[in-house]
């Protein structure tokens, strides 16, 4: 493994953090209570700058905002088109700032600044344009009724949305949030997470540039549980977009149901196999193993954290992906050079560590890695582990981190079987070169999104989301809108017609 300090990213200018408050009804404010919270750096610990707290009270007065946006305002009785149009300059907007928004990303999660630049903000746009794209072409169904009626649907936006997005892709979840619901005809209160709020209030800032009405989006910065909490308990929002972990999502589900039984959508954690037959080219499988748990530092709900690997290539595999992974440059994500940045937070840090000591006091084989890297900031070795049992505390919880449970075996059965040994069902990857066994095990996996001989092959006209402890719902694809939508049925009589 190759490491590079923080002070070889040369002389990148961070530009001044420009937007710090809530964005409620189209206006930047200061909490209601005046307190903040400190934002922090992961590449050294250190403050970034201190940003507004949003409390109950402040979520009270976004939803308060969104509701009459929703109910009085032009946003849901505009046209389709026409909130197309104003989106498709959201996303131009996007893309004239793509520079100071993926820096945002690098500064507050770690992430990598080059692929910020050419992936996460760029796509960000597209996924806008999509559903701006989307946005006139709702409609409902006519009815062949069975009596003397005519019958036919509306598909109607469902209302006040509140979406809680995670820290590990904050643009790319704040746009497949925002952009259906936007597209429906929705008005939302949107809470980043804590360690990730500056990309979402620059978002807030460009959403009124591009025309989008006060009160139609919203962004309460602030905790989970207080926060959080709130939009998920409201009594006035009409439906939570949740992506984060399962025990967050027990919570939210729980509060919408003891408030006001808001339908919820979930996309929730996972432990997503892939794996790798006899037949697969190894140094492709290689490649796609190690970028299904190193990218984004293992901090992606779809990490291919299980890698399966059939007995007639196993050793091979097992010694070239040790290579590989020894040549992986862990070090600053400002710097070109560098393949993974530092984990998001010093909690998450923590945690991937004891998890990497527990697989050792549980007796598997650490392979590689497996150390902190550095004296600064929150870099760990891309890890991987042999020998282990299935009941292996890293073989059944999601780490969310660059540590791989490497095992073996012998049939397309045994695969299928221990694949689908998981509480889970985001995800998974197959490697084969037999269009039959590809067929099989695609079928066979209880997952929401099965890759062949790729892996991420994430596509805005792709739907993604989870099967069992997964969670429910579906993210990108037309199917994303579905979440934003109620159908209604309008019946009328029809008299003396020639024909039903």
């Amino acid at each position: 493994m190759a490491t590079m300090t923080n002070g070889e990213a040369g002389s990148m200018k961070i530009p001044k953090i420009k937007f710090t408050k809530l964005f409620i009804n189209g206006e930047f404010v200061d909490s209601l209570s005046g307190k903040t919270f400190e934002t922090i750096d992961p590449r050294t610990g250190e403050v970034i700058t201190t940003v507004a707290e949003g409390q109950k009270e402040d979520v009270d007065l976004a939803v308060k905002a969104a509701r009459e946006a929703f109910d009085h305002g032009k946003w849901p009785r505009m046209s389709g088109f026409e909130r197309g149009r104003i989106m498709m300059k959201f996303a131009d907007l996007i893309d004239e700032n793509i520079e100071e928004i993926a820096i945002l990303d690098t500064l507050n999660a770690g992430k990598l600044l080059h692929l910020g630049k050419i992936l996460d903000i760029p796509q960000a746009a597209n996924t806008l344009r999509y559903y701006a794209g989307a946005a006139d072409k709702i409609h409902g169904k006519t009815l062949k009724l069975s009596q003397q009626m005519q019958g036919y649907t509306l598909l109607e936006p469902i209302g006040v949305v509140g979406h809680i997005i995670p820290w590990n892709f904050p643009s790319s979840m704040f746009a497949m949030k925002v952009g259906p619901a936007l597209a429906a005809g929705c008005t939302m209160i949107l809470k980043p997470a804590e360690q990730t709020p500056l990309s979402a209030l620059y978002y807030a800032h460009l959403a009124k540039l591009a025309g989008i009405p006060d009160g139609v989006l919203n962004v309460v910065n602030g905790f989970g549980s207080t926060a959080g909490a709130a939009i998920s308990s409201h009594m006035d929002i009409d439906k939570v977009s949740f992506t984060g972990s399962t025990e967050v999502g027990r919570i939210v589900m729980q509060a919408a149901a003891t408030s006001n039984l808001k339908v919820v959508s979930l996309e929730l954690g996972g432990k997503s196999p892939i794996i790798i037959f006899d037949d697969a080219d190894l140094e492709k499988a290689v490649d796609i193993a190690l970028m299904g748990i190193l990218f984004n530092k293992g901090e992606i709900c779809v990490a291919g954290s299980r890698v399966y690997v059939q007995e007639g290539i196993y050793d091979a595999f097992v010694k070239k992906a040790a290579e590989k992974a020894k040549t992986w440059v862990v070090g600053d994500p400002f710097d070109p050079r560098s393949q993974q940045g530092p984990q998001v937070d010093k909690n998450q840090f923590n945690k991937i560590l004891s998890y990497i000591e527990q697989g050792k006091k549980e007796g598997a084989t650490l392979l590689t890695g497996g150390k902190a890297v550095g004296d600064k900031g929150y870099y760990i070795e891309p890890t991987i582990f042999t020998d282990i049992n299935e009941d292996n505390l890293i073989v059944k919880d999601e780490i969310f981190g660059p540590v791989m449970s490497l095992m073996k075996f012998k049939t397309v059965e045994e695969a299928i079987e221990r694949a689908n040994k998981t509480r889970y069902g985001l995800a998974a990857g197959i490697v084969t070169n037999n269009l039959n066994i590809a067929n099989t095990v695609s079928r066979s996996i209880r997952a929401g999104v099965i890759w062949v001989n790729c892996y991420f092959a994430f596509d805005r006209d792709c739907p993604y989301g989870g099967y069992k402890m997964s969670g429910f719902g579906r993210d990108l694809g037309m199917e994303a809108l579905e979440k934003y939508l109620q159908t209604k049925a309008v019946v009328t009589p029809i008299h003396n017609s020639p024909w039903l």
